[in-house]
This record gives C-alpha cells, sequence and structure tokens, in this order.
C-alpha cells in the first residue's frame, strides 16, 4: 500500500508542476499581448497627434468613427469570439488596440510630453504591483468584483455628467475615484484570469482566452493611466 500511496503522491506533485508551469506560460502570453497592444497604440496616437492628421480627422464624420469604433470592438470581440477562429480574434484584437490608440491621440493634444510620460511610468509600476499581487494573493477577491463594477458604473455616469456641468471639482473626484477602481480591478481581474485557466484547454481555446483576458487587462491599464493624467497632467495650455 505504501509504494502506491507514494506513487498517488507523485503523481500529483508532477501534474501541480504542470498545470503551475502552464499557467505561468499563459499568464506570459496574456502579458505580451497586452504589451505589444499598448505599443501598438502608443503609435497610433502619435501618429494620430500629428497636425496633419489631426486636421483630416478633427471636425469630420472620421471623428466619430475614431471615437466610437473600439468602443464598437469591444463589444463585438466580447459576444462574437467564442464564434471566431483565433486568427480572427486575433486580427480583431491588433485593430482594435490601432484604433484605440487613434482615440486616445488627444493626449497628446491636450497635455505636456513629460507628464504623459511620467504618468505612463507611473501606471506601468502601479499596474505591474497590483496585478502581481492579484496573481500570488491567497485571499479571494470574488467578493470585490461587484463593488468595483457599481463604482465604475457610478464613475461613467458621473463623468457623462460632468461633460455638460463642466466641474473641476467632480473632474477629480471622480479621476481620484477612477484611479482606485482600476487599480482595485486591475488585482481582480488578474486573479479571475488565474483561475479561468484550464490546463486541458485545445490551442484554439487557450489562444482566444490568452487574447480576451490581454483586453480586459489592457482596458484596465488605459483607464488608470487615463484617470492619473486627469489628476497630476498638465495641460498645455
Amino acid at each position: 500500500m505504501a509504494p502506491q500511496f507514494e506513487h498517488k503522491v507523485a503523481y500529483g506533485q508532477t501534474q501541480a508542476a504542470e498545470i503551475d508551469l502552464g499557467l505561468r506560460a499563459h499568464m506570459l502570453r496574456v502579458y505580451n499581448y497586452m504589451v505589444a497592444a499598448l505599443a501598438l497604440s502608443g503609435g497610433a496616437a502619435l501618429i494620430g497627434s500629428q497636425p496633419a492628421f489631426a486636421h483630416a480627422i478633427l471636425g469630420t464624420p472620421l471623428a466619430w468613427v475614431v471615437m466610437f469604433a473600439p468602443l464598437v470592438l469591444v463589444f463585438f470581440l466580447s459576444a462574437r469570439v467564442h464564434a471566431m477562429s483565433f486568427a480572427a480574434a486575433q486580427a480583431t484584437f491588433w485593430v482594435y488596440a490601432v484604433l484605440s490608440g487613434l482615440s486616445l491621440s488627444y493626449v497628446f493634444l491636450v497635455y505636456a510630453t513629460g507628464d504623459i510620460a511620467r504618468m505612463f511610468f507611473v501606471t506601468a509600476g502601479t499596474f505591474a504591483g497590483v496585478s502581481l499581487w492579484g496573481y500570488t494573493t491567497s485571499r479571494d477577491l470574488t467578493g470585490f468584483g461587484s463593488f468595483l463594477f457599481m463604482g465604475l458604473i457610478g464613475v461613467i455616469i458621473a463623468s457623462v455628467v460632468n461633460i455638460f456641468i463642466g466641474s473641476s471639482m467632480m473632474n477629480f473626484v471622480v479621476s481620484a475615484l477612477g484611479v482606485l477602481i482600476f487599480t482595485g480591478l486591475t488585482a481582480y481581474d488578474t486573479q479571475k484570469i488565474k483561475e479561468m485557466y484550464i490546463a486541458g484547454d485545445a490551442t484554439e481555446t487557450a489562444g482566444k482566452k490568452a487574447i480576451m483576458s490581454a483586453l480586459v487587462l489592457y482596458l484596465d491599464f488605459i483607464n488608470l493611466f487615463i484617470m492619473l493624467l486627469r489628476l497630476f497632467g498638465n495641460s498645455r495650455n
């Protein structure tokens, strides 16, 4: 009996080690997709901020396309990824990253370049630390999900209202709350992505999971960056 028991323990340890290695590879793939998307968005934002390009877009119907196309693609990818091939999902993700970058090109027109660079590195450091904590913590963050989602809805509604009010105090409060919410979402989403990993997933399924996970973390990063920029960035004017 003892040798049989030892064999089962050894087999279980081997399985756990394989799952751990597979999970690390999966998370690395997710982060690679996210970083690549951020690089594409950054390049697109720089191009979109050039005077010739900006004048060709602003004041034309293309401005609405640039503004709303990323949102449409997020909903499309979320709703249709299960029916898409991995190649199609990947292509849609890259197109989204480019369009999202173009829609964010205004930050180069509104904020000082030094502030943009500084807030990007602050965002990167904050995101890395919080995401690592979400990955390694043994604390169950599920209970925070509903709370964070309600807070996100509140921030969105307040942001829309403030477009018409133009209150600097409300802008400060919304931005400060946004930083807290997207910091929390980074940890929550990282843990959720970790828990969604299944070692036996087919290659196609695993690839699409990695893309959708990268999309979620990309959105957390971008929104955290925007909120920090609104809080601490200085206008060019």
